[in-house]
């Protein structure tokens, strides 16, 4: 736990870049949805909410970087980090079995981003 607690800021920087890699899907739906789960939609709502989709996450990765560099809003973000990633890890367990072989990565990274940014939180108020 002390190595979460000593290198949350290293972990929050290399995992909210990578989050940011989301942007492909704001920029091209179709690749970043295929990237991700194998499969695409199609039409002008797809485009609406995938966009949406890659926005959000996006903005997520790039709060985890600002929180990494910025302690008084470091718990903030990791809940609402830990908030997100846990939605799309649930979702994609109860509705997304068949996207497994392209999601699984995703899903197994983000797990373990929750299981990390929880500990901290939970190991920062223990010692307060």
């Amino acid at each position: 736990m002390n190595f979460i607690f000593s290198n949350i800021k290293w972990i929050m920087l290399g995992s909210g870049i990578i989050t940011c890699s989301m942007i492909l899907s704001a920029l091209h739906p179709t690749l970043g949805l295929t990237l991700t789960f194998g499969d695409t939609l199609n039409g002008d709502l797809a485009n609406i909410i995938v966009r949406n989709w890659g926005a959000l996450i996006t903005i997520t990765g790039g709060m985890l970087v600002y929180g990494a560099y910025h302690e008084p809003n470091r718990n903030l973000i990791l809940v609402v980090s830990s908030i997100s990633k846990s939605t799309f890890v649930l979702l994609n367990l109860i509705y997304g079995q068949t996207f497994f072989a392209k999601s699984g990565i995703a899903l197994v990274f983000d797990s373990i981003l929750v299981v990390i940014f929880v500990s901290y939180l939970f190991l920062q108020n223990s010692k307060k």
